[in-house]
């Protein structure tokens, strides 16, 4: 064996060492693609992988994608092994155990160098496709001195069979990301078995359909690994699958090969077995010194590398500018602010989607970091706003995506983009295709992603059609999930508010629920400020004596001061309170929330809620006692002011019932 022969092999089973180690110390986890791709990885890293371990958040580093998360000690043991200050030998030992940076599969928040929370299969892979769009979109704005660098993924079979994998690539091969790169872990094994149990696609045919590159490799032959990433590093007109065959627990005598490494410990004796067939002649969780001397030193190309560009971005012009929309700051001003206060010295009715497409010609021409889309549904939604064109393969420089019907695509690409860095990703849909999105809804508050979703058509109110389209439970389950702002907005003046409210959030995604018809504007004071900023706030103070509060969202705010004006016409006093975003209203201290919704009994002040959704969850303000109204099953296919007669939704059918609450 050659001394470089050796040197590759000893580097790639150190990789390999790790991971049997980790997961046998933690006596769960999934051994067999680290060890698979390991020797893909060890090439990876070695000659091709921009990276400093020294500065994790490099604006031009390379992005390294596990979308095979399950496999998390292949990347925990590249980050180790090549310099990064985490995880440590320790962080390693005490894998997937409390309070170790080395959890079961990536997350992005525990450890520099992880690009993106994987685990859902599939969505690693559709993340990437929107870090490569966002690494082309800023090349557009800063040229290849500040900008320039490709997205790499690991993706085993399960991310290619999940329904996102399509989504994904078809939105990367319309756009021609030629600086996408996905390593394909074919080892042709599932937890159940071998593929063909459950799958017989031509992959490879499937990803030229979709304008994609192929490349093959042996996987476990560096020169072959090499030739094919060549390959793939020279074709810059397509995005490019590089399909590595592999052995899953490539090392392993008696088990590799088959689906008893791919999600459980190897065990002592097939280790001690293993570590003969690897001829890896050390103790668990020991790596010699020249071995890891000789990962360490993968680094330094990289090192180099990021001086260099250190040395471009100091001299350049743009630097101020770059910088700033690196580290996550918006521009300096508050020409928005002005413009909005205007929106006050007048009344006007508009659908909040309307408005959200008025305040988005406002913020997309001051704000050039947001970057906006729809998932075919633009002229509904109204996002496409502020003079931005298309963001095309021919034009990296538009700020506007036409994503097709991929809600779910979309959804993860804006993650992908969010995670890159340098950008403010915003998408449209219906509010209930967030059935189809939620997944990545989730990884967007998980990964503390500033991510917006434009989500209209947000209740019976768009009317005819009906049930499959009209959104119950929607907005309870969002609000169910932690670490997401959902706001719903009454007005225009309202929907301004989440905008901007929306747009600073650094480390947490929104949702934006606005409506199809159009709703009275309810606030009109130019000194009130930035009311929805509280969550939840006193829109109509009582005049008679306060026996009710009303605690409205959305286009029952309106409703609301209805019910109020009736109720106090017969001598009992209302309070109106809009509760734009139950997450802002939690978040206040204990003070504000008293005055709003005071705790007392409710003998002395009835509590009532009013929402065009699913009443659950509302009694946490309303109390045990207090009177919930909306809709509790589907809705109907009918126009739009039929539909809140037939549902209950009106004053005069609301205030009764409160009349005879109170008289109980």
């Amino acid at each position: 064996m050659s001394d470089d022969t050796a040197r590759f092999t000893n580097m790639a089973n150190a990789i390999r060492a790790l991971s049997m180690d980790a997961v046998q110390a933690a006596n769960s986890g999934h051994p067999g693609m680290p060890m698979g791709m390991a020797d893909v990885a060890t090439v990876l890293w070695n000659d091709y992988l921009k990276f400093d371990p020294k500065a994790p958040d490099w604006a031009d580093r390379d992005r390294f994608v596990l979308s095979a998360g399950h496999g998390s000690m292949l990347i925990y043991s590249l980050l180790h092994l090549s310099g990064y200050e985490q995880p440590t030998l320790e962080d390693i030992r005490n894998f997937r155990q409390l309070g170790s940076p080395c959890a079961g599969h990536p997350e992005n928040f525990l450890l520099p160098g992880v690009e993106a929370t994987t685990g859902p299969l599939g969505q690693g892979l559709a993340m990437a496709v929107g870090m490569a769009m966002a690494e082309r979109h800023l090349n557009s704005q800063f040229g290849d001195e500040l900008v320039d660098h490709r997205t790499w993924v690991v993706a085993g079979d399960g991310c290619l069979m999940e329904g996102i994998n399509h989504e994904a690539i078809g939105i990367a091969g319309h756009l021609k990301l030629g600086r996408l790169i996905v390593l394909w872990d074919d080892n042709d094994i599932t937890i159940d078995g071998k593929v063909s149990l459950s799958s017989s696609e031509d992959i490879p045919a499937r990803y030229r359909a979709t304008g994609w590159h192929v490349a093959e490799c042996d996987g476990h032959d560096p020169a072959s690994i090499r030739k094919a990433i060549d390959e793939a590093v020279a074709e810059t007109g397509k995005p490019s699958l590089v399909r590595c065959t592999t052995i899953i627990g490539k090392g392993a005598p008696n088990k590799q090969g088959t689906s008893a490494t791919h999600g459980a410990p190897l065990g002592e004796d097939e280790i001690a077995a293993a570590r003969k067939e690897l001829g890896w002649d050390h103790g668990p969780f020991e790596v010699p010194d020249d071995i890891r001397a000789n990962w360490l030193a993968t680094g330094t190309r990289g090192a180099t590398a990021r001086a260099e560009w250190q040395e471009r971005l100091d001299a350049s012009k743009q630097k101020a500018e770059f910088t700033r929309r690196m580290a996550g700051d918006l521009p300096s001003g508050d020409k928005a602010a002005r413009a909005f206060a205007k929106w006050l010295e007048s009344a006007e009715k508009v659908a909040t989607r309307k408005a959200s497409e008025n305040a988005l010609e406002i913020l997309n021409p001051l704000v050039p970091e947001m970057v906006g889309g729809s998932a075919d549904l633009t002229g509904s939604n109204n996002t496409k706003a502020g003079g931005i064109t298309a963001f095309t393969a021919d034009d990296y420089s538009g700020r506007y995506v036409y994503y097709g019907i991929r809600e779910f695509g979309m959804s993860a690409a804006m993650n992908g983009m969010a995670l890159h860095g340098g950008i403010i990703p915003y998408g449209g849909t219906f509010l209930i295709f967030t059935d189809y999105a939620r997944g990545a809804i989730r990884l967007s508050a998980l990964q503390e992603a500033r991510v917006v979703y434009v989500m209209t058509h947000d209740s019976i109110g768009l009317g005819e059609d009906g049930p499959t389209h009209q959104p119950i439970e929607h907005l309870q389950s969002l609000r169910a999930m932690p670490n997401v702002l959902v706001m719903r907005p009454a007005d225009r003046v309202e929907t301004a508010e989440c905008w901007q409210i929306a747009i600073a959030q650094k480390d947490r995604p929104s949702v934006i629920a606005l409506s199809r018809q159009g709703l009275p504007q309810v606030r009109n004071s130019p000194d009130e400020g930035m009311l929805s900023e509280k969550g939840g706030y006193r829109l109509k103070r009582a005049g008679n004596k306060r026996r009710v509060i009303l605690i409205a969202t959305g286009s029952e705010v309106s409703l609301a001061l209805e019910c109020a004006e009736q109720l106090e016409k017969q001598g009992v006093g209302a309070d109106v309170v809009s509760m734009v975003c139950t997450e802002l209203f939690d978040e206040q201290d204990a003070a504000y929330k008293e005055d709003v919704l005071p705790n007392v009994g409710p003998e002395e002040i009835l509590r009532v809620s009013i929402e065009a959704g699913t009443t659950f969850g509302w009694e946490r303000y309303t109390m045990a006692n207090g009177l919930n109204f909306g809709i509790d099953r589907f809705g109907a296919s009918a126009p739009a002011s039929d539909l809140f007669k037939k549902f209950g939704l009106t004053a005069d059918q609301i205030v009764p019932k409160i009349i005879s609450k109170l008289n109980d």
